[in-house]
Parts: structure tokens; sequence; C-alpha cells
């Protein structure tokens, strides 16, 4: 056996970043709309939905005149604190057809927003609540702001903020209006919620979302979304923990299962993207997976685009902290329709894969690390550490001459060609004395560390610094 270590000076500074049940009763709030006046405002360009392109501002002049109707026995709670059934304005100027007290608990019911920039149920302040078995809908009454929308989750169907805490039980939440969320939490708000149905349909939305420092727990649930992502977060962060059940995004491009300027773990799920990358984590940010069972569908049409299952990126829309975007995949398998498995641009990566499957669309790329269509030209390549343990992988691997790679793989095995084309970023491969290197075409990296006799040319040449070794 022998050991060898070829070295190349390596370029270490950083890119610059630019980038529930139905119950038996029904109660319903309704109110009169003011008039609006719409000013336009474009937004940097972001990897998921149009609204982000291109964000609508409405401005509503003059005050809104509200009513509320029960009738008796309509629903059945238990208790403390009275509800006037009136609006109550929040403070980002949102509303809520029904503001849950402090200690409430609900059971059943059916819960009604229609005007616009009006959430059919929420709490703030240091409110706790549950609700069980009850049908949440937003069936109308549009967000006067795409940003508000997204992130403050004004307009959703069901709202939390301001250190506010419920719990949601067997409950079946709907959502048909333009940048309506389903469930959303931000300002400090926590929401727990279980075996519940999220459905939305409308425009500029997603389904299961935190934003602002919110804080979600998410259990056997079956979130459907149309136009964004099913689980997803927005400016401000939080933390989004997701265990059991299935998550379908079905929009175009730029709705994909899950969208990340959040730390988001899901576990034992089942998580679907019908026309766009299966995950999206933007910036300073994380993906964990544990045991999942993911699929995407790369349909990017814009110049530029690179088509990829799981992109990490900077878009520079203010979204996300520039730093390190994670995607760490344990168990589980993830099937990739169209494009490469991989794509970093524009930011720093970590990929850490331990014992994943990996089903590769017919272009054979496993990761891409170069430029695109964010940041600056000449300095919006992307740095990547991939880490392997326990892992077999397979497929191209591409880095453009400014992007770097590191991959490190431990007890694993990699077959296939890195820069096939020839030497261009850098890119230093470490393979431990249990780990394997097949090649599928000639390979051009700039550093390698291991045991040659672990690299299986199979008739082809491996050049290191530009210089061939094997």
């Amino acid at each position: 056996m022998k050991k060898r270590t070829v070295a190349a000076i390596l370029m270490t500074s950083a890119i610059a970043l630019s980038a529930c049940g139905e119950g038996g009763s029904s109660t319903s709030y309704s109110g009169n709309n003011a008039s609006s006046t719409i000013e336009a405002s474009s937004e940097l360009d972001s990897a998921e939905g149009a609204s982000n392109d291109q964000a609508t501002d409405i401005q509503t002049d003059g005050n809104k005149d509200t009513t509320a109707s029960s009738s008796e026995g309509e629903k059945k709670q238990k208790g403390k604190g009275s509800k006037s059934g009136k609006k109550s304005e929040d403070s980002s100027e949102g509303t809520l057809a029904y503001t849950l007290s402090d200690g409430e608990e609900i059971e059943g019911g059916t819960y009604t927003a229609e005007n616009e920039d009006e959430s059919a149920i929420g709490a703030a302040d240091d409110t706790v609540a549950t609700i069980t078995g009850a049908t949440i809908n937003k069936i109308s009454g549009d967000a006067t702001s795409a940003d508000t929308s997204s992130f403050e989750g004004v307009n959703a169907a069901v709202r939390v903020y301001g250190n506010a805490t419920v719990t949601i039980e067997d409950c079946e939440i709907t959502s048909d209006a333009e940048n309506a969320t389903g469930v959303f939490v931000y300002d400090g708000g926590t929401i727990y919620i279980s075996d519940s149905t999220v459905d939305v349909t409308g425009g500029g939305a997603g389904g299961i979302q935190v934003a602002g420092g919110g804080t979600l727990y998410a259990e056997n649930l079956t979130v459907t979304s149309a136009s964004k992502a099913a689980i997803r977060s927005d400016r401000g962060g939080g933390m989004l923990v997701v265990t059991g059940g299935t998550y379908t995004s079905t929009g175009s491009s730029g709705c994909p299962a899950i969208y990340s300027t959040a730390e988001i773990t899901v576990s034992d799920a089942e998580c679907v993207s019908e026309n766009s990358r299966a995950v999206i984590i933007e910036g300073k940010n994380s993906v964990t997976l544990e045991n999942c069972t993911l699929s995407g569908n790369d349909q990017s049409t814009k110049e530029g685009s690179i088509k990829a299952n799981v992109l990490l990126y900077q878009s520079s829309s203010g979204d996300a902290e520039d730093g390190t975007s994670v995607f760490t995949m344990n168990g589980g398998t993830m099937t990739s329709n169209s494009g490469a498995m991989f794509y970093c641009t524009n930011t720093s990566s970590v990929i850490n894969l331990t014992d994943a499957t990996f089903e590769l669309s017919d272009t054979g790329e496993f990761l891409i690390v170069s430029a695109g269509r964010w940041g600056s030209d000449g300095s919006n390549g992307g740095n990547c550490v991939l880490n392997a343990e326990e892992q077999t992988i397979e497929g191209t691997i591409t880095v453009d001459d400014i992007s770097s790679l590191e991959m490190n793989l431990e007890q694993s095995d990699y077959t296939g060609a890195i820069n096939s084309s020839g030497q261009a970023g850098t890119v230093v491969v470490n393979l431990s004395d249990d780990s394997t290197w097949t090649l599928t075409a000639d390979s051009y990296i700039s550093e390698f560390e291991g045991d040659l006799d672990n690299v299986d040319t199979n008739g082809y040449h491996l050049y290191v610094d530009g210089v061939e070794v094997k």
C-alpha cells in the first residue's frame, strides 16, 4: 500500500456574497372593505415564487368598519377569557376575524375570513390557547401587501405572533385568497399543530410558515400548496420542526417542497415538489432531513438558470443573512426528476450526507458549484464542503473557475468524474482509507489526500494540479 499526498496552492478567499375534524356549527365573521390604491415596487430576484420578483404594495385609505355575528351554541369551548367577536388590529394592520383569549380551548366550529388583510383565527401577546376539531377557512380577501403577507403573516388563515402560543389539533385549514398562507407564526409566537390538513390554493402563499423569529412544530400533517413552498420560511427566520406527514407543492417553477431562510428540520415525512426544486436554502440557514422521502422536478426557465433538486444560494433580497447554507440528510431517499441533485451558487455551503439514497435525473449530475444568475459577475461562484459518511455517491461533479469544493469521504464510495473537461476551480478530495473513488471520465482536481490505490481509474486518468497521478 502506498500513500501519497499531492498538494496545490488553495485559494482561501471567500466569495463575495450579493446576493382539523369538522364541527357541526359555523361561525362567520365579515366586514366592509375600504377603497384602495395600488403602488407597485420591485424586489431583488428570489428563487421562489413570482411574488418575490414583483412585490405589490397596496395602501388602504379610510377606516375599516367590521361587524361580527355568531349564533347561540355555535361554538363549544372551554377555558377562561371572553370573546367579543370583534376584529382586533395587530401590529402590522392586519386583522383577526376571531381573536383567541388567554386560556381558551376551542372544540369544533367553523371560523371564516372574507376580507382583505384578515386572518380567520389567531392570537397575539402572551396568549396561550388550543383549537381542536375546527374548520378554518380563508375564503376571500386578498392581502394588500405581498411583503406583510410573506414577512408577518397578514391575511393567513391562522396567524400567531407576539409571544402567543397556540396548539392546533385535528383541524381542517383552507386558504383560497391571494397572499394568504395556511398557518403562519412570527415575532416570538409558537404554534404546535398536529393531525390536521392545510390546503392553500391562492397565489403568493405557502402552506406552513415561520418568519421573524417564529417557532412551529408540525406533526402528521397533510399540506398542499399551489404557489409557494409547502414548508416555508421568510425574512427574519425562526425554527420549524416537522415530523411525519405529507407535504406537496404543486405550483410552477419557484414552488419547492421546502424553502428555508430559517432552521428547518423534517423527519419521517414525504415531501414532493411537482414542478420545482425539492429544497431551496437561502443564505445563513439550514435544512436537516431525517429518514425522509423527497422528490423534485425543476422546471426553471429564467435566463441563466441551472436546474437542480437542491439549491443553496444567496439572492441578496434581504430575506436571508449572508453566511453558510447547510443541508444535512441522514437516511431516506431523494429523487431528482430534472437537473443536478445539488447546486451551490453565490454563497458558501456545507452538504452533509449519511446513508442516504439518491436517484439522479437523466443528466447524471450530482453536484454543480458555479456562478449563476444571482450576485455580481466574477464574484458569484460557490464555495462548497461536501461531507459523506457511510454514503454511496454517483454522478458527475462540476466546479467552475471562480468556485471551490472540498469533498470529504469517510467509509464512502464515489463513482463519477470531477471537472472532466479540465481543471477549473479549486477542488480538494480527501479520501479515507475505507473509501473508494471510481472514475467515469478523466478528472481534474487541485489536491488529493489519501491512498491512490483506493482510486480506480476505470481506464481514465486522474490529474492533480495539472499533473497526471494515475
